[in-house]
């Protein structure tokens, strides 16, 4: 490789990195099908909403919503010209080859093509990156973007760093550049999900940058600090603390939506068996949907809880509400 980022592996970051791989093969066993559509949809409509709200959109996660589900909303015309364009990039997102510089062009069009009359091109002026207490970055000279930016994607093809590690990295290398005139941070956001997905897949339904908004000010210390030192480290720590919060959240969201999912069951056979006490295992799984081994773990548990007594034998006997 002719240029490799500069960023050293620190004790926090391979703690990090142990952490949170062990919890994404953890998620992993649930498969995709035991999520439902709907935390799906709702981490999907979080991870729109706080790339959006770190750069100062305003519609709030209603107005997104609704936007997403076709409705029509009032609002500042640029806003949500905005949300269109984040819903449009996330939801190709799988479509994009993360080592593939012409992809990110694509990508960008798409995010901001009814915002920028030059949307998916590189920059053609110099820029500083505003901050509280004025211009707190220079990015470098336009001329020198193309070159910089077929650097960096030399980089993400050839290297062999650990993905959390190299999207971390990307992500601030990115910034650093700032290769748009508009768009950077939601671009270094979405690309850092896409090196992710493509390792773990899982990652698609994570909303990291719902958490990155809460840690806003993190989140631009972080960048100011790795420019400070000439190198990404502060900013992979931070990030991979990020990615480590979401997939708490997640899991936290996971295990909530599961128990009412388990709630919603426990209902239904209880209103199966009131109509019929004799009904089957088998009958049940196919009533409901359900596996059979499903089907007598929650007869047990309602068992077990005193919501339902057996009388006669294991063959020929029934279930009884319990009063």
């Amino acid at each position: 490789m002719s240029y490799t980022p500069p960023y050293t592996i620190t004790p926090k970051i391979l703690d990090l990195v142990s952490h949170i791989s062990e919890t994404v093969g953890k998620l992993e066993v649930l498969a995709p099908t035991a999520i439902s559509p709907t935390l799906r949809k709702t981490n999907r409509i979080k991870t729109i909403t706080g790339t959006l709200e770190i750069e100062g959109n305003t519609l709030g996660i209603e107005k997104i919503t609704a936007i997403l589900e076709g409705k029509r909303v009032i609002g500042n015309i640029r806003e949500i010209a905005e949300v269109k364009g984040a819903i449009k990039v996330y939801d190709n997102l799988n479509g994009f080859d993360y080592t593939n510089l012409d992809d990110l062009l694509t990508a960008h069009r798409m995010l901001m093509e009814e915002v920028l009359t030059k949307a998916g091109a590189f920059r053609t002026t110099d820029v500083g990156v505003g901050g509280e207490d004025g211009v707190v970055h220079i990015a470098p000279p336009h001329s020198k973007v193309p070159d910089l930016m077929r650097d960096l994607f030399n980089w993400i093809a050839e290297s062999d760093a650990h993905p959390l590690i190299k999207s971390s990295v990307f992500h601030y290398e990115f910034e650093f550049i700032h290769p748009f005139i508009d768009g950077n941070g939601r671009m270094g956001r979405l690309w850092q999900s896409l090196i992710l997905y493509d390792w773990k897949p899982i990652f698609s339904m994570i909303p990291a940058e719902s958490v990155i908004k809460e840690m806003q000010q993190g989140y631009y210390n972080a960048l100011e600090a790795a420019g400070n030192r000439g190198e990404s480290t502060p900013f992979v720590e931070f990030m991979l603390e990020s990615i480590w919060k979401s997939l708490q959240r997640f899991i936290e969201e996971y295990q909530k939506s599961d128990q009412k999912s388990d709630q919603k069951s426990d209902q239904k056979i209880l209103a199966l068996i009131a109509q019929d006490k004799s009904i089957t295992i088998k009958e049940l799984a196919l009533k409901l949907q359900m596996s059979e081994s499903g089907i007598k773990k929650a007869l047990n548990k309602l068992k077990t809880e005193g919501y339902l007594k057996r009388t006669g034998s294991k063959k020929g006997g029934y279930w009884e509400i319990s009063s």
